[in-house]
């Protein structure tokens, strides 16, 4: 058989089965979303004022303050004096963005003896939304509350409040 028929019937088997494939395709949209990077700003320092402790043998006195300024310290046991504020910080990000904010609580260590501490609990928002318009961000609070009891021991106790912000 001659080289030319040979490639005529290859090329007719070649286009048959092609014939029999059935090709699919399909389409599918494409989306992408781009912020800006998050900055977060220290407004203020968290302070609980000044506590005294009244004579007695007691235990479970909370004192705090919330994240949104409210003092709590009527429990009978303290007397709080002084200025009591949350911790104020600004995020800023893009537009209309939820931000989670975490905030672990806080070891607070007595600065006059280091063996004596306590736990500040944190009042933070679980997320925060940022504005719809406006580089300025949005300012929220971080509040927190300690526990004490008639044997806590005197002195000023200090420790570090780490916040974090992430998109949500």
């Amino acid at each position: 058989m001659p080289s030319y028929i040979r490639l005529a019937l290859l090329f007719l088997c070649a286009a048959g089965f092609a014939a029999q494939v059935n090709a699919a395709s399909q389409t599918a949209s494409v989306k992408a979303t781009v912020v800006k990077p998050l900055t977060l700003t220290k407004i203020q320092d968290l302070s609980l004022g000044t506590v005294t402790l009244k004579p007695g043998n007691w235990s479970g006195a909370a004192v705090g303050i919330s994240r949104t300024g409210v003092l709590s310290c009527a429990n009978g046991n303290t007397i709080c004096t002084g200025s009591a504020v949350p911790a104020q910080f600004n995020v800023t990000g893009s537009n209309s963005q939820t931000v989670k904010v975490t905030a672990p609580n806080v070891t607070m260590v007595n600065q006059g003896d280091a063996t004596k501490t306590l736990i500040l609990t944190v009042d933070a928002p679980a997320t925060i939304s940022l504005p719809n318009s406006g580089s300025k961000g949005l300012d929220f609070g971080v509040g927190g509350s300690i526990t004490l009891s008639s044997t806590t021991a005197n002195g000023t106790y200090s420790g570090t409040l780490n916040v974090t912000v992430d998109y949500q």
